[in-house]
């Protein structure tokens, strides 16, 4: 399931993407004076109301598929905390190790 709401989240991100970057901006007209083409490909109400719409789709999907799967990443895991139920206690030395030799009680003065 987490794989399938992966990919159409990524899907949607691509499509968002392209989506946004065919609409026209506010200084539109001026790029049709040097050779731009006309906008009757998505109808004659224009690609206004089309790339709108599906703009807004398109970014209704995204939202959803970002909230499953942060819901899905937080559902499995648990806190630090919650995990370790027992205290941690020290283990006691390997046999084959050898025990640190004891520091001197009083260092040796130097004249």
């Amino acid at each position: 399931m987490g794989t399938f709401v992966t990919f159409i989240h990524v899907l949607a991100c691509f499509i968002l993407i392209l989506v946004v970057l065919l609409q026209a901006g506010k200084g539109a007209n001026m790029g049709a004076a040097f050779g731009g083409s006309s906008q009757t490909v998505f109808g004659s109400s224009g690609a206004g109301t089309f790339l709108g719409k599906l703009t807004a789709t398109v970014a209704i999907i995204f939202m959803i598929t970002s909230l499953s799967l942060a819901y899905m990443a937080t559902k499995g895991s648990s806190s630090v905390l919650e995990s370790s139920s027992a205290p941690f206690t020290e283990q006691p030395a390997l046999p084959d190790e050898a025990p640190l030799p004891a520091a001197p009680a009083e260092a040796p003065e130097t004249k």
